[in-house]
């Protein structure tokens, strides 16, 4: 496989850099690009394309690069590759990883349109949405589409009555929880939280939330079950304080809450009478998700590729 032939020329990227038994950044990095990825559905795979390169290729063989690829994402466009280690540095040192030690690699993503040579870095630390523009940005022509008139702007007389209303906890769970967990949609690249904080014991959820490593080396069962569960990922340390993990867990409780009243109501709603005229079939109870280098890698390249297609794979 050729690097820039195969996987770069006439195309807009995003390149990133990971290690499968990284247990920090990179199942961070790769859940949050793998947001942006299902935000894109409909283009990846047909302009834009994900590409993820190993910085430890002497342990990361494809059957461990596939097995991380898989618990993150299973759609089209993204491949992950591994391969000879001389010519992946060489790779990211033209991409700007000049690190030897794989916990050193960088964590920002390159993106790039290789037609236009329109390159830049960006972060999967911020907003899901912000990147997600980025990574739209490299299109010209929907940069030019989204460009608004004049007269479309709010003058800063309009924002004088704007209140920011979210709680704190909704904050903190759109940027760190996220990419990983629904709340009442189902399991995802970690297990859905509605109910949650009814069926752990608060404080036990509060030492967890800051400090998982903990609770798994100490052999905390509860902890090891979602390691059996969900084997290719494991939530990290956040650093978050009592506080950030008090805000998080009221969110929860409060959402979930709100979730249960919306299906009861929407239950009680389709059993009365009044509201089934003729025919018409009751609606179904929907859940509320709550997510609302150029040519110098020219050159052949020993390396092997794990990509998804458009069919989700099964083991």
């Amino acid at each position: 496989m050729k690097f820039f032939d195969d996987l770069i020329r006439d195309r807009m990227v995003v390149i990133s850099f990971i290690y499968t038994s990284c247990r920090d950044l990179c199942p961070i990095n790769t859940a949050r690009l793998a947001e942006v990825a299902r935000r894109l559905e409909g283009r990846m795979g047909e302009d834009i394309f994900f590409v993820s390169i190993s910085v430890d290729p002497l342990n990361d063989t494809p059957e461990r690069l596939k097995a991380f690829a898989d618990a993150f994402y299973d759609g089209p466009g993204w491949t992950f590759i591994t391969g000879d280690e001389q010519t992946l540095r060489q790779i990211g040192s033209k991409l700007g990883n000049n690190s030897e030690v794989p916990a050193n690699h960088r964590n920002e993503v390159v993106l790039g349109n290789a037609l236009t040579g329109d390159w830049s870095r960006n972060t999967p630390f911020g907003e899901i949405e912000t990147l997600t523009s980025a990574v739209l940005d490299l299109d010209p022509v929907w940069r030019e589409q989204r460009r608004m008139p004049d007269q479309a702007y709010l003058d800063p007389a309009d924002l004088a009555g704007l209140q920011i209303s979210a709680e704190p906890g909704q904050a903190l769970f759109k940027k760190m929880c996220a990419p990983c967990h629904t709340v009442g949609v189902g399991d995802m690249v970690g297990p859905d939280l509605m109910g949650v904080t009814e069926r752990r014991e608060r404080d036990w959820l509060a030492a967890f939330i800051r400090d998982p490593e903990t609770s798994r080396r100490a052999g905390d069962p509860v902890a090891l079950d979602m390691v059996a569960r969900f084997p290719g990922v494991r939530m990290p340390s956040f650093a978050l304080t009592e506080n950030d993990a008090a805000d998080l867990i009221s969110y929860l409780e409060t959402r979930t809450k709100d979730i249960m009243t919306a299906r009861a109501d929407a239950i009680a709603h389709d059993a009365d009478p009044a509201h089934h005229h003729g025919d018409h079939a009751a609606q179904p109870v929907a859940a509320v998700d709550d997510h609302a280098a150029h040519d110098q890698g020219h050159g052949e390249d020993h390396s092997h590729a794990h990509g998804h297609d458009a069919k989700p794979h099964h083991h």
